[in-house]
């Protein structure tokens, strides 16, 4: 059992428990990303969404958002967003006798907990860059001033994979600063059934608040209490050294067809993921298995295919699996 105590740790899987049955009420099927998406938020970390549109992904965001007693703002991303349009800015204003004048800072939408940053790639370096700056440093900068974000705070991005017209994609560096990268894929025969039933009859009672920013940031802090025994810490560092064709002696396929393999982050997070996920589980520690159901959407985005691979038809898919084989 993790060093958080009985009482403590049964506390944790009824909030769990209470999380999974809220949206279940409202989202159907679709466990595995809601699964991953709360591993995420559990580690403070943000999340890539990529999947086509109609799959409920601003659904699932603002519904956790509901559920968590979280403030919750949306952001559409277009080609002509704004910086400003994003952190906020300095308006000058009249005191009421009209005889001063002085700015004062209207704040942006980033100042919420829970942010749905809608088709990022749609919107220029600059104000991507804005955004991500907030993400990473949890704090923005107007006119000098520099204001902390609210914690918990958490980013969803999503990306359309179907359009490549007129978008930005995010450089490397910048889709690291994402904890796990998310594909969502169309729902089952039988969950499309009962999605077309459940939106077109009658609207169902909204869900409440189940739980609220204090009792979240304790919900994250009881992960790093979750304990990583020493073999699992081996083979996540195994499994990300092994991502490096740079490395000696590199596995050959590795070697043929990667780029660049997955940096210390990818360690960090990998570690951090299978905590989460055990605790979400109710394991008394983070194991191998943990890890290998997120090694996914940690190392996607981290690993980079060669030219090779993408003449081949070798997707960072097919890159991870074969990691997985290996190690």
């Amino acid at each position: 059992m993790p060093d958080i105590g009985q009482e403590k740790w049964q506390k944790v899987q009824e909030e769990v428990a209470l999380l999974r049955e809220g949206i279940a009420r409202v989202i159907v099927g679709q466990q595995k990303i809601v699964e991953e998406m709360l591993v995420a938020l559990l580690c403070r970390g943000h999340c890539l969404i990529v999947g086509v549109p109609g799959l409920a992904k601003t659904l699932l965001v603002s519904t956790l958002g509901q559920l968590l007693g979280l403030k919750f703002h949306r952001i559409q991303f277009t080609p002509d967003l704004m910086p400003m349009d994003i952190i906020g800015s300095e308006i000058l204003q009249e005191d009421a006798s009209g005889s001063r004048r002085k700015f004062e800072f209207t704040p942006g939408p980033i100042f919420a907990n829970l942010i749905l940053a809608d088709e990022i790639n749609r919107t220029p370096p600059k104000t991507q860059a804005a955004l991500l700056e907030a993400m990473q440093e949890k704090q923005v900068t107007v006119a000098g001033r520099t204001m902390p974000l609210t914690e918990p705070f958490i980013v969803y991005a999503t990306q359309n994979p179907i359009e490549h017209e007129g978008t930005y994609p995010l450089p490397e560096a910048q889709l690291d600063r994402f904890f796990f990268n998310l594909l969502i894929d169309y729902p089952t025969p039988e969950e499309e059934r009962r999605i077309v039933l459940q939106t077109t009859g009658r609207p169902r009672p909204s869900v409440g608040n189940l739980l609220g920013a204090e009792k979240v940031i304790e919900l994250q802090e009881s992960v790093l209490d979750v304990p990583v025994p020493d073999n699992v810490l081996d083979y996540i560092l195994k499994l990300v050294i092994a991502s490096r064709p740079s490395r000696e002696p590199a596995d050959p396929f590795v070697r043929q067809y990667v780029e660049w393999g997955a940096g210390p982050r990818a360690s960090q997070n990998l570690t951090l993921a299978a905590k989460a996920l055990a605790l979400l589980q109710g394991q008394p520690a983070a194991s191998i298995e943990e890890v290998r159901q997120v090694a996914k959407p940690v190392l996607r985005h981290r690993v980079i295919p060669n030219y090779n691979a993408t003449g081949e038809g070798i997707s960072v898919e097919h890159i991870v699996d074969h990691l997985l084989e290996i190690v």
